[in-house]
């Protein structure tokens, strides 16, 4: 048995991030898998990296622990800072999977950063779902800030759906693992904390997932996906996994003070637990 650990959410937080690697030393996981918004919004974000990817190869130098790190980045990261994780893959700290197929061991885990158009204006990790419509409330993926150079025009005609039909095209997915930032749309998974509220005298759906990873799930039906996000979805929902068909989804994301961490075995995930570490 693999044992993998999943987090996600951790935005920076400096006793979820201690919390975390005590248990991988205690427990020396196969992989820790990084669901994405991960890093701090204030602060010095570079040397936030730098003592990530220390503790890291610390881990592996000095107490002999081989976990390996398999990262995306979500709406929240900055994406100004996607080539420092670009390098940590070249030099073998980490497994950068966004938009990438990655292995380990037996387990083929495939990632995939980008979430459906939020109320928020930083758009790096964001694109339309199947088509060019926003709901109420929402910004245009085009109409937001960007920290890299982008064609915004060309964004009108990418949507998730295409993005997952490309990345996996060719790929059997009865036993892979998908790293997913957002999570299916009409789900325990996605329910979001405005349940009534208006825009503009139009009700907001608190269904706030993505419609295309829901239809790709059904559709393909990989063994395991998992998902982060919606902080506030478990605790409203009361539930952090619920199966589309087949697949098991599973959340880490989590809106109290804990770190929230989840442990799987990828031949096994019915068995997969989630705890949450008083930090």
């Amino acid at each position: 048995m693999a044992e993998f650990f999943f987090v996600s959410d951790l935005h920076g937080k400096a006793q979820r991030y201690a919390k975390l690697f005590q248990k991988i030393e205690e427990e020396r996981p196969a992989a820790v898998l990084f669901g994405g918004d991960l890093l701090p919004s204030i602060g010095d974000i570079d040397g936030f990296i730098d003592g990530l990817f220390d503790r890291i190869v610390s881990l592996r130098e000095e107490k002999g622990i081989p976990t390996e790190f398999v990262v995306i980045l979500g709406n929240d990261d900055p994406r100004k800072h996607e080539g420092r994780f670009l390098k940590a893959d070249s030099s073998g700290i980490i497994r950068y999977a966004a938009m990438r197929r990655v292995s380990i061991g037996g387990t083929v885990i495939f990632g995939y950063p980008f979430v459906p158009p939020t109320p928020f204006f930083l758009k790096d990790w964001e694109l339309y779902d199947l088509s060019a419509y926003v709901d109420p409330g929402n910004v245009p993926p085009e109409d937001g800030h960007f920290t890299v150079d982008i064609e915004r025009r060309a964004l009108r005609f990418r949507t998730i759906l295409q993005d997952l039909n490309d990345l996996t095209r060719g790929h059997d997915l009865s036993d892979a693992v998908m790293l997913f930032h957002a999570p299916p749309y009409d789900t325990d998974l996605d329910i979001a904390d405005i349940r009534g509220m208006m825009y503009d005298h139009a009700p907001l759906d608190h269904h706030v997932g993505s419609i295309a990873i829901r239809r790709f799930i059904e559709q393909r039906v990989p063994r395991l996906t998992l998902h982060g996000h919606i902080h506030e979805s478990a605790r409203l929902s009361g539930s952090w996994s619920q199966y589309i068909g087949g697949t098991r989804c599973l959340t880490a994301a989590h809106d109290g003070s804990e770190l929230a961490l989840i442990r799987f075995d990828p031949d096994s995930p019915d068995g997969a637990i989630r705890e949450l570490i008083i930090c």
